[in-house]
């Protein structure tokens, strides 16, 4: 390793539901990787961002938000977010300072108790500074400051971009000279049809309320591309009743055709190309809870 010039490894981004992880990592990457919407528990699987220059690539990992499990769902986005721990270089706690100012809720968890007991290196990020006062965030970085658990404990608003800097000159000086595990061109580990699939997810989110968003999940089961016509889709929105798949259909189709709609519009933006949308809604009783459907949809462990 002695020759090697450039630095490389792996950043994760834990936090709250609702903190702004994701949003953070867009900002950090400086375009949009992870779906982003203003209900928590949007994020469910570990999302790759990679961040790449001449001397180095950091590769963030955007994680579901921590929480304690109440059925199998959940506690496969908790696998995800251990996952994302023990594969790091450095841990990103995010601390919400409009929710959770002092860091209380996040710190008093019990997954968070154990993973600051790694020997990973930590940095504290204060999200949302913008919505602090001065005298708020300055006792707050001498709070964590004098737990001595954080090498550094850095005020930010991912929303507006602001310090982002500051993170990455922290978590540079952190990484380890290590040559870089992606080619230089690629941004994320994923697949388009991944990320259509989570912005159809997004649009779910955005315009469906209460228990809908959480009991959806999206799958592409048609991706042609097209030299002399707009690329074919065909997704499926899977949810647990008929009830549900009712509501997301609409009054003689007027919510799925909205909802294909803007997908559509947001889809042709992340592919830069037109692309012809068909969205069918189906039915898999009590998907969240049943292990062969959760593993089918990608829910495991990357050991499995």
């Amino acid at each position: 390793m002695a020759d090697i010039k450039t630095k490389a490894g792996y950043a994760a981004i834990i936090g709250l539901p609702n903190s702004g992880k994701s949003t953070l990592m867009n900002a950090l990457l400086g375009q949009k990787i992870s779906i982003t919407t203003n209900k928590p528990q949007t994020t469910r699987k570990n999302i790759l961002g990679i961040l790449t220059e001449e001397s180095y690539q950091i590769i963030f990992q955007d994680t579901p938000g921590i929480l304690e499990p109440g059925y199998l769902l959940q506690e496969k986005m908790m696998e995800q977010v251990s996952q994302s721990v023990k594969d790091a270089d450095v841990l990103l706690y995010l601390i919400d300072l409009g929710e959770d100012p002092g860091g209380s809720r996040l710190f008093n968890n019990e997954f968070v108790k154990r993973s600051i007991k790694s020997r990973t290196p930590k940095i504290a990020v204060l999200n949302k500074a913008d919505l602090s006062s001065e005298d708020k965030i300055k006792a707050t970085i001498s709070q964590f400051e004098q737990s001595g658990i954080f090498i550094k404990v850095i005020p930010v608003s991912a929303l507006l971009a602001f310090n982002l800097q500051s993170i990455l000159e922290t978590v540079l000086e952190i990484l380890p000279f290590h040559p870089k595990y992606f080619p230089d061109d690629v941004i994320a580990d994923e697949n388009e049809r991944f990320f259509v699939a989570e912005i159809i997810r997004e649009k779910v989110f955005e315009l469906f309320k209460e228990e809908i968003p959480y009991s959806t999940e999206v799958i592409i089961s048609d991706f042609k591309e097209r030299d002399k016509n707009k690329d074919f889709i065909q997704a499926e929105i899977i949810v647990e009743r008929d009830t549900q798949k009712a509501i997301i259909i609409g009054k003689q189709g007027s919510a799925i055709k909205k909802l294909g709609a803007q997908a559509r519009e947001s889809i042709e933006q992340f592919l830069g190309r037109p692309v012809y949308l068909d969205i069918r809604v189906k039915v898999k009783t009590k998907w969240r809870s049943d292990e062969k459907m959760l593993k089918f949809f990608g829910y495991s462990k990357k050991s499995d």
